[in-house]
């Protein structure tokens, strides 16, 4: 019966999120119990079983591990070498006090694209209560702004790991991404941050002491601010570049393999890192040890992250084995909901349940991969970059006391419980129904 793939599906899911939440058990773990319960659910052979989670875990790990890797590096070099602290601070000098917002919001899409999301908290935050000092403002009213651009950038753009984990599993054109992307977060961070914190009451809270005396990085040991910025955008720069090429050249031309080697995403992390080595390490005579110690603390912090992710796809591999895809096809077939609100769905239910952005997004991407899977290997009925862009807005929704992120803004900024809800939990969910209702319009011009 078609239908107890569904309940295999449900009562796997049902176990990573009981051992997940209650009994505290590393996602990693959750994700391959669950793999496991369905597989013998299903009747896999155990000998089947083994080899499917070995691919599903293998093939996502193969694409992936280098980008997040290579991305925490980059993200890692910024703040060490102080070119993070060189981006906020010139942008604050430039645009003056009257638009110190909108300088933090750029300053928060450059540390949300660049680096993973704790780090791009951590450096904005003392930013962000220096300047409410200086123009005597509630630090609210820019934290908000501030760390709703670094969400949305951090949840729709490559090379994070949720974004990229997407790309792969949908084969999507990852400069399509950018470009939607791009469409998606301009609306999403101007209602975000500077329509609904004017629906948040009052603002004003106490200079938390925890930043209240931040330690000045000298100027001198800073790379300019061109060089700061055109690091963590070479990623960008280069698969944007390749994507609107694509559009002249001729498949299978010299000029087509070439930029479309440099318009990977593994190459083009590659460059912007090897970029970071020598721009922030090696040109100032910092040396390339300095670098290569980086580089072993960035895997340090990131490695527990590529292993969800490879968990993750071994559990999408095992759900696409099962031929759910078939039977939930033949289900939002007969049903009015589009594809790109159901994967939204999904990924909220998921991401509300884990509090945990990767593994929503991968096991909501699973589940809808599955379903719209044609016999080519293609998705059918859908763009591709449209699903990535809206399940990477349902991963970054409401988010409550089981994410890790929600204790950091409560922390740093010495709120109560009800006060992170009010702003964090809210910011967040704003920021999801604005890039999923952005997803819906694009589609009805796209498809």
């Amino acid at each position: 019966m078609d239908w107890l793939h569904i309940v295999y599906v449900v009562l796997g899911i049902g176990l990573m999120l009981l051992l997940n939440i209650k009994w505290k058990i590393n996602a990693m773990i959750a994700l391959l119990l669950a793999a496991l319960l369905i597989g013998f659910l299903e009747g896999f052979a155990p000998l089947d079983l083994l080899n499917t989670i070995q691919t599903g875990f293998g093939s996502t790990l193969g694409s992936l591990a280098i980008i997040v890797v290579f991305g925490a590096v980059i993200g890692k070099l910024m703040v060490d070498s102080g070119a993070a602290h060189r981006i906020a601070r010139t942008l604050i000098d430039r645009f003056g006090i009257r638009f110190v917002k909108w300088a933090m919001v750029i300053a928060g899409l450059v540390f949300g694209l660049a680096m993973f999301y704790e780090v791009a908290f951590i450096i904005l935050a003392p930013l962000i209560i220096s300047v409410a000092i200086e123009a005597k403002m509630p630090f609210l009213k820019i934290a908000i702004p501030a760390v709703a651009a670094a969400t949305t950038a951090h949840s729709l753009f490559p090379p994070q790991p949720g974004p990229v984990a997407l790309v792969d599993a949908y084969a999507a054109d990852t400069g399509m991404v950018y470009i939607y992307g791009i469409i998606i977060a301009i609306p999403t961070v101007i209602i975000t941050g500077f329509v609904l914190p004017r629906f948040l009451g009052n603002l004003d809270r106490p200079i938390p002491k925890l930043l209240q005396s931040s330690e000045p990085i000298e100027e001198r040991n800073m790379p300019s601010f061109g060089i700061s910025i055109f690091v963590p955008l070479i990623p960008a720069i280069l698969m944007i570049a390749a994507t609107i090429a694509n559009i002249w050249l001729t498949e299978g031309s010299t000029a087509h393999t070439w930029v479309n080697f440099f318009g990977s995403s593994i190459v083009a992390v590659s460059v912007a890192m090897a970029a970071a080595f020598y721009f922030f390490g090696i040109r100032p005579g910092r040396g390339i040890q300095w670098g290569m110690d980086g580089f072993g603390e960035a895997v340090k912090g990131i490695a527990m992250v590529v292993l969800i992710i490879g968990a993750g796809g071994a559990l999408k591999q095992v759900i696409i084995d099962t031929g759910i895809g078939d039977y939930i096809g033949s289900l939002m077939g007969a049903t009015s909901i589009s594809p790109y609100i159901m994967a939204w769905l999904i990924t909220v239910l998921i991401r509300l349940a884990t509090g945990q952005g990767v593994v929503s997004a991968m096991t909501a991407a699973g589940i809808i991969g599955a379903a719209l899977m044609g016999p080519d290997g293609t998705l059918v009925g859908v763009d591709p970059a449209l699903l990535v862009l809206a399940t990477a807005a349902g991963s970054n929704t409401l988010t409550h006391v089981n994410d890790a992120s929600f204790w950091l803004f409560k922390g740093y900024f010495d709120l109560s419980v009800k006060d992170t809800l009010k702003t964090w939990g809210l910011l967040e969910l704003c920021n999801s129904v604005v890039g999923l209702g952005m997803v819906m319009l694009i589609s009805v011009f796209v498809g």
